[in-house]
Order: structure tokens, then sequence, then C-alpha cells
């Protein structure tokens, strides 16, 4: 999974970055020193997880969270701070944070709670779509097709589900918008199209493809 830390402690944030790289889950660690940088590289990344200090030059961690917060309801984010009065907790909750975590914290902990996380999500029912050739199991976040495994990130595996679910028909949009992202508005619009490219890449399979209707939405199309 794709994890975006920001914090302005560079030494401990390449111990920790290095030590969540490590783990048996091979999760993506890219880091900010600051609020600013953070915004610009969640805008560039689109994370799965953010991993977010408080205090911080630029822009404060409360500060980004709600400037991401405008567009985006799904993404994950823990606060990692040592500000730890109620008020701060409360206000880190309040702006939809999914975890508090004072620091010192161990790392052990952090990971455990990390694919906790992960795994609440992908932990459902078994299922299998056959599209062509290809195998999509949405709980492994995995395309196969010809013996070849590819991963695919969390918001690639919600819209490749919505398409799969509705084979042959058209999805809309807003609706992909609104499932994946929480809202429908014009960056995550842009973000949709940048999935849709990576989806199409990873679609090697030369019976599928996803057709784009203009305004309009998308159909996974299945011609085996």
């Amino acid at each position: 999974m794709k994890i975006l830390l920001v914090d302005d402690d560079f030494k401990n944030s390449m111990l920790l970055k290095r030590f969540i790289e490590a783990d048996k889950n091979g999760h993506e660690v890219i880091y900010a020193n600051n609020g600013k940088i953070g915004l610009e590289y969640y805008k560039e990344y689109r994370p799965d997880l953010i991993l977010l200090d408080i205090n911080m030059p630029e822009m404060n961690g409360f500060e980004l969270a709600e400037t991401i917060r405008r567009s985006d309801k799904k993404v994950i984010i823990f606060f990692l701070t040592d500000r730890t009065e109620k008020v701060d907790r409360l206000h880190g909750f309040s702006l939809k944070g999914n975890d508090y975590i004072p620091k010192p914290f161990y790392p052990e902990e952090l990971i455990a709670k990390i694919n906790e996380r992960f795994e609440s999500i992908s932990l459902k029912q078994e299922i299998v779509h056959k599209i062509g050739e290809t195998i999509f199991r949405p709980n492994l976040c995995s395309l196969t097709f010809l013996g070849e495994t590819h991963a695919l990130s969390v918001r690639q595996t919600e819209i490749l589900q919505l398409l799969a679910n509705n084979k042959g028909n058209l999805v809309e949009r807003d609706y992909i918008l609104e499932q994946v992202w929480g809202d429908a508005s014009y960056s995550n619009s842009l973000a949709l199209n940048v999935q849709i490219t990576y989806l199409r890449r990873l679609l090697a399979d030369p019976s599928i493809s996803i057709i784009s209707l203009k305004k309009k939405g998308y159909i996974l199309k299945d011609e085996s």
C-alpha cells in the first residue's frame, strides 16, 4: 500500500520509513518534511494512508487534514504527535482522523495498526472476477493474466470492482467518485482519470477494454 509520511523530524522519519518498508506487506512510503509539501505529494501520489505529524512549518497537520478532507473522505489519516491533550485529540477526530497515536510510540505498534486497517478493508467475502482470461481478486488487490500477477492500489481495486460488478454496462463518473473518494470534486475527477489510465495499462488481456463515454462514465468491455 502507498503511505504518505508527513513529519518535520527528518532523522526519526527516515528510521520509521525504513521500518515500515521492511514489513512483510511491502508498503511504499513517500516522505514530506512539512505540510505544504505533504499536500503537493498527496495530490501527486494519492496515497492509501497518511501518517501526519501536527506541529510542522508551512502548514500544520490539522490544517493539512482539514484541506484533504474537503475533497477526500476516504483516505486513511493517522495523526502521529506529541500533542496529547484531550482538546487536541478531539480536534483530530473532528477532522475525521482515523487514529491518533501519541509520540513516542513503538514502530511495531504502528505497523500493526496500519496492517489491521488495510486488512479490515480487504477482508471481505472472497470474490473472484474472471474477465476475459484475467483473474481479478478484489480482496487481494490483484490481477492475474497468463500466470503474471500485478498488485493494485486500494483505489484501483475499488474502481475496477465497480466496473466488474457492472460489466458491459455504463458506470457513471459521479457514482465512481462518490463511492471511491466520497466526493465528486474537480480534483478527484482528475485523479479518477489517472487511475483509469493505470488500470488500462495493467489490463494486459487484449480482450478487455475500459470504454470511456465523455462526461458520462465508463464501461468494462469483455470481448472474449
